[in-house]
This record gives structure tokens, sequence and C-alpha cells, in this order.
């Protein structure tokens, strides 16, 4: 048991390494996930699908290519979790709504089969709100996830699946996708690395709307190493998705090195725009009070983002009613009250809102330029709050004002969506509850391997603060099922890879 904590707890640089090396079998590693996910994943329900039977067989291939010198690809033999938004070939892919309860793909989205053919090895689907709608993992299908830290309070999302299994070290590869955050906020409220990289740097096959920027794929890790890698194994140039581009993919395998003495760095606690709760504000400050030293400069930086809100709700809505259209016609009953709302917003608008939209969203993207005229990166807070209970679906009020609709409370990430540059969250510390606190670091536009390359200097400057690193869950506390996350399930959540209901077993 010892020895498979600690080979679940080592960073997939390592562990790929170590594979290569012949020092461990991919089957030893799966099984040490495997292990890892029946002892913890009842207490949290991060992982949802499960196809454990073809990812021995999987991994006893990986174990014949190593013996037999064959070469390896840059995840060769690494579990790998998918977000259940993203389509997986014979593995059940709900989207967390009971539409789609027994739905078995055929085929893989283009995201997946980079994955695969990297050498990362299909395991499991992680959970997600109904339709990634909104930032708490929690649906009819499958239930609530629990944040790690404490399984009673959020995990964020709509990646909160793939944060959670990361941060208990089920898995050492999980994908994330994020429209308004939803890489960002999971990974800050769960103490791991969530990167949305420039639209078209990862292809996303799934997307209907293929010409807008505002939803991307990408990756999520414990360190920016591991997401790093992950972003190298999947970038590119691909005919599924219009903005996908050419790149070399090996320049993101590690971050390249940084002097932080070197940097300037520009903070903001609200963009200018956002809510933030005066604790989050008051740990924020005692970050950049940290940071301050490290870097050559520090400023304050000040914003005007026009009217980022309204423009968000306008874009976020055309996206919705693209995809739920046939389903609202065929029953608006069938959508969860997150996903119906989005939809019935998004057909009342004009197409005078949404061409007002595009030009706003242009406005604020060069607006938001100038700051990179004096600054090399951006921080501010990933999330303006603490981890609530999940029960409360979403943050309503943040220092007693009222948020206007489910998803205002993700301001600080979404106001970044439409700038259209790479950012990335960062675990730093505890906040005044205790709970992990992310440091959103927004990079230049286009520049994703500086920003990656920031945050990997900024990790290990980190790392040598126990204040600063990144915080672990003590998973002695998660070796009791938490009951409560499956209290919203309406319907029997069991089901295995081919969809079908399986009584009396464990949902994992």
């Amino acid at each position: 048991m010892n020895e498979n904590a600690d080979l679940v707890s080592r960073c997939a640089v390592e562990l790929r390494r170590m594979i290569g090396a012949k020092e461990i079998s991919p089957v030893e590693l799966l099984d040490a996930c495997i292990a890892r996910i029946e002892a913890i994943n009842p207490a949290v329900n991060a992982v949802t699908a499960t196809c454990f039977d073809e990812a021995r067989e999987a991994a006893k291939a990986a174990e014949r290519a190593v013996s037999a010198g064959e070469p390896l690809g840059l995840l060769h033999g690494l579990p790998l979790g998918v977000k259940d938004l993203e389509d997986t070939a014979g593995l059940l892919t709900t989207y967390g709504t009971p539409m789609l309860r027994g739905n078995v793909p055929t085929r893989d989205v283009v995201l997946v089969e980079r994955l695969r053919a990297a050498g990362a090895i299909l395991v499991a689907k992680t959970n997600v709100p109904e339709l990634g709608a909104g930032a708490n993992t929690r649906n009819e299908v499958w239930g609530a996830t629990g944040n790690p830290f404490n399984p009673e309070l959020n995990a964020g999302g709509s990646s909160g699946g793939s944060a959670a299994a990361l941060a208990c070290d089920m898995l050492p590869v999980c994908t994330g996708s994020d429209t308004g955050g939803s890489l960002r906020i999971p990974a800050s409220k769960c103490g791991v690395v969530g990167f949305r990289p420039s639209p078209g740097l990862v292809p996303s096959s799934r997307r209907l709307l293929g010409w807008t920027p505002i939803s991307v794929v990408g990756p999520m890790g414990r360190t920016v190493a591991e997401t790093a890698l992950q972003l190298a194994a999947t970038a590119g140039l691909s005919t599924s998705d219009p903005l996908s581009y050419e790149v070399d993919r090996l320049s993101f395998a590690m971050p390249a090195p940084l002097d932080l003495s070197s940097l300037r760095v520009g903070y903001t606690e609200d963009f200018g725009s956002c809510d933030v709760d005066d604790a989050i504000r008051a740990t924020f400050r005692s970050r950049i009070a940290a940071i301050a030293p490290m870097v050559r400069t520090c400023e304050e930086a000040a914003f005007d983002l026009g009217d980022v809100h309204r423009c968000f709700d306008v874009i976020r809505a055309e996206s919705f009613v693209a995809g739920l259209r046939d389903a609202y016609a065929r029953d608006p009953n069938e959508l969860g009250p997150n996903t119906r709302a989005n939809y019935e917003t998004g057909a009342k608008m004009s197409l005078a809102d949404g061409a007002w939209a595009q030009a706003e969203q242009t406005r604020i993207f060069r607006r938001f330029q100038s700051a990179f005229e004096r600054y090399d990166v951006i921080l501010s807070p990933t999330t303006p709050v603490s981890p609530f209970p999940w029960q409360e679906l979403y943050a309503a009020q943040i220092n007693g004002r009222a948020q206007e609709n489910y998803y205002r409370w993700l301001a600080l990430t979404y106001v970044v969506t439409l700038t259209t540059h790479p950012a990335l969250s960062l675990p730093c510390g505890l906040d005044h509850a205790g709970m992990p606190f992310g440091l959103q670091i927004v990079g230049p536009f286009r520049g994703d391997r500086k920003t990656l390359a920031v945050a990997h200097a900024f990790e290990q400057a980190f790392d040598a603060v126990p204040a600063l690193r990144r915080p672990r869950p003590d998973l002695s506390k998660l070796t009791q099922p938490t009951p409560s996350l499956k209290s919203i399930v309406t319907a029997p959540p069991i089901l295995n890879s081919t969809g079908e209901s399986q009584a009396g077993t464990s949902a994992v």
C-alpha cells in the first residue's frame, strides 16, 4: 500500500521516465491508480464510468512495447482520466445529463485521439456539471464531486472531477475544458494546475461554433510540468478545428527556464469589474507581498474592460443555443436549471445583441493589450470566494452583493476568456478558511510558452515557502464514502462502460 501511494503521487514526467527506463511497468502503475480510485473515490466522487479491464489490456501492450524497444510516445503507459464532456470510443459519455445516460460513442474526439496516440491509457471519465454548465460539479446522473480538502464543499467546475482526481493522486493525466473558467476554477479550489491555452493551440473537435474562441480544451496537472507534458501531446493543427494552427509540439514538453528577478508583474484584485470577497482580497494581498521581492517590478494594474459582463452573457449564450436547440425543442424539461436558463436567455437575444457583443469583445481585447506594454504577466485571484457547500448551486452573494445569475461569480476568469489570452491557475497555499488558494497568471497574447515558464518559475519559488507551496489533501480523512454526494441523483447512477445498469456495485 505504501509503495502504491508513493508511486501514484509521483509527477507524470517522472513516471514516464521510469516507464521508459523499465524501472516500473505500465501495468504496475495502472494497478496502483485503480487501487487509489477504489480507495478514495467513494469519498469525493470524482471518477464516473470506468474501463479497468480494457485499460489493463492496454497497459500490457504498453509494457510489451517497452520490452521490445519500440518508439514510445510522450505519455506512454500513463493512466488517463477524460472529462465527461469529451467522447471516448467504447466508454460511456453522459455529459452529466440524463438525456445521455446510455451514450457510448463509437469514436474519440481529437483530444482523446491524440492522448491515446501519445501512449496514454484511458482508465475513466471524470465528473462534470450537466452539459458543463456552471462551476459546481454536480448532476443527476452521477451526483456531486466533493472537494478533496472537505467533501462537503464544492470542487469547482466544470472540470471538477478531473481536478479532484488529480488532487487525490488517482490519475497522473486528466483533461479539462474552459469557457468561463472551467479549467482554472476547479484547479484553484482543489489545489492543482489548470491551464487555459490560447484558442486553437489544442484543437477542439466538439465545438459547434468552430470560429468562436470562447471555448477551449486544455490540460490540468498537479504541477506545471505535468500540465505542459499533456499540452505537448495534444497541441497543433487539426482540420476538425478551424482555429487550430501548426506548432512545434515538443517545445511545450518542458517549461523554459525563467529568472523571476527579470519579471515585470502587474496585479489586480478584480480587473476593475468583478465582485471579490474581502477575505480573498486579503489573501491575495498577502501573496502579492510575498511575490514582490521575487520579481523586478510588481505594480497594481488598472483596467477598463467596458461592458464586459453583458458581452460575456451574449457570446456564451450563443454557444448554448447552438448546442441545446434540438433538445429544448424536444422537451425543455429534459434540461437541468442551468442549461435550460442558458438556452432561454440566449434564444431571446437578437442579431443586434450578437453583433454588439462581437464588437465589444474586440474592444476589450484591444484595451487589454495596453497592460502588456508595461508588464510581462498579470496576476489576480482565480476565484472570488472560498469553496462553499456543493449543495449551493452557485455563489449567490459576494460580500452581500447579489449575483445576477448563476455564473456571475466566475467573472475573474471569464473576463480573461474574452481577451483570448492564455491563463493558468497556480496553487499558492491556503486561504483564510484553510482551503486551496489559486493564483491566476495571465500571459501575453499567444504567449503560452511564456505563461508556462512564468508559472513554473513561481511554482519552484513557492515550493521553498511553506505558506505558498501547493497544499495536499489529507487522504486519511477520505477513507469513508460521503453518501451525501449522491443525494441529488434521481435515477440509478451506477453504470459500466457500455451504459448498462450495475445495481449493487460501487459507482466509480
